[in-house]
């Protein structure tokens, strides 16, 4: 078994806090993605506040898409503040014109929307708060956020770890089918060399004269196309790689896919070279695991 550090693209990590008066959830997630993808729902009116998390996000992934939402509470209770009820109806109407639109035009439904998660509009009160106030709320979230996405990263290392069990176990099928294919291609050679005699005797006894020099030119020709030494040397070469690419502390799933594409270059030529039920069988089984180990890479960051 594996015991390095890969992570997957895949995660997910929650948290909730509290400040002055305002409570909020994090939860955080991401899904497979070609490159870094960060997508935030955070409070625009805290200036600062998502140039600051995307900084903090990029610190501990660098592949995938992230997705990041933040819902901010007010605690105080209504009772306490001066509401803006001119502001308060224009609001309430949008989203009534919101839910409206999503259900009977885009057959959707939308979650509920809390009385505190409508208090917590900064428009709706005279409570809005000072500059000092929105700083101290802002490092108040930047705190609390790192501990959420060391959840969400160690969530990651985990999924990492069982994915690279799981690599290491069809690298290991791999080097057992090239070793095979080895065999078979060298028990191939005196069946391939009798029947290359007799194909030869055939066109001698059909032909009233003949170029030998052609005759050896064909010969070889033929050989070079039926030989896959290359092909299983590569393949043990591209193991050795993905075995190094494992150890490696640091983003390895883009190097690995292009691996696996060049782990299944071969064993196609292989698989077109092979001249041989047992050559093309163990070529087919080549292919299947390589193709395995080509989705279990794609969730590699």
């Amino acid at each position: 078994m594996v015991n390095i550090m890969i992570k997957s693209m895949t995660g997910f990590a929650s948290g909730r806090g509290a400040h002055k008066g305002w409570s909020w959830n994090w939860d955080l997630r991401a899904v497979n993605g070609r490159g870094l993808e960060l997508r935030l729902r955070v409070p625009d009116w805290l200036e600062g506040l998502e140039q600051r998390l995307r900084a903090e996000l990029q610190k501990a992934i660098s592949r995938g898409n992230v997705t990041l939402n933040l819902r901010l509470n007010r605690e105080a209770a209504v009772g306490e503040l001066e509401l803006d009820m001119a502001t308060l109806d224009q609001v309430l109407a949008a989203l009534r014109r919101i839910e409206t639109t999503a259900d009977g035009n885009h057959m959707l439904k939308l979650a509920p929307t809390s009385a505190a998660e409508i208090l917590s509009l900064p428009t709706l009160s005279n409570a809005s708060l000072s500059d000092a106030e929105r700083t101290a709320l802002v490092k108040a979230l930047l705190a609390d956020v790192k501990p959420v996405i060391q959840g969400f990263d160690d969530m990651r290392i985990a999924e990492g770890s069982a994915l690279a069990d799981v690599i290491s176990e069809q690298l290991d099928q791999v080097e057992s089918l090239v070793e095979a294919a080895k065999s078979a291609a060298e028990s191939r050679k005196e069946q391939q060399a009798a029947r290359l005699a007799e194909n030869l005797a055939k066109v001698l006894e059909n032909a009233e004269s003949i170029d030998p020099t052609r005759v050896a030119q064909e010969l070889a020709m033929i050989a070079v196309k039926t030989d896959v030494t290359e092909e299983m040397d590569r393949l043990t070469a591209h193991v050795s790689a993905a075995r190094e690419l494992l150890e490696q502390d640091a983003p390895i799933g883009r190097k690995f896919d292009f691996l696996t594409q060049e782990f299944n270059r071969e064993a196609n030529t292989l698989c077109s070279k092979a001249q041989s039920t047992e050559l093309t069988r163990i070529g087919l089984d080549l292919k299947a695991v390589i193709d395995q180990m080509r989705e279990q890479v794609q969730n590699v960051e």
